[in-house]
């Protein structure tokens, strides 16, 4: 984000300073991974858009040529391999603009995410009863 621009509040704020072809792919972004995570909230973290459960799920963003899909994606081999064309350095995904975007599999790497963060928060609230 450019630094002449405010931090959007809201997801609905950071979707409306968009061109008009970019919303039309956050919103359903957006409407994936919600279906994929209905019990998470949508928060605004380090300036984008994220849905967040026990902790942070997924971040979705808009840039100039594609949309950032983070945190870097693990655990599941065959989810690793169909991420792989879209991997970006530090394990995060980019959809560029000019090639379908791939929404079922943003919406696999959603509930994948669900998984990992339930039984890691299973897993704390275990070692806290100890």
């Amino acid at each position: 984000m450019g630094s002449n621009r405010t931090v959007p509040k809201t997801v609905d704020e950071y979707i409306e300073g968009l061109s008009p072809e970019v919303q039309a792919i956050l919103r359903r972004v957006r409407k994936v991974v919600r279906q994929a995570a209905p019990q998470a909230q949508e928060v605004i973290s380090y300036g984008v858009p994220a849905l967040k459960l026990n902790g942070i799920l997924v971040y979705f963003a808009a840039f100039k040529n594609h949309i950032g899909l983070y945190p870097p994606v693990a655990g599941d081999a065959r989810l690793d391999k169909a991420i792989a064309p879209y991997a970006g350095e530090k394990g995060n995904l980019r959809f560029p603009y000019d090639k379908p975007i791939p929404y079922e599999l943003i919406a696999r790497i959603t509930e994948l995410r669900v998984k990992q963060d339930l039984a890691k928060a299973a897993t704390k609230r275990a070692k806290a009863r100890r």
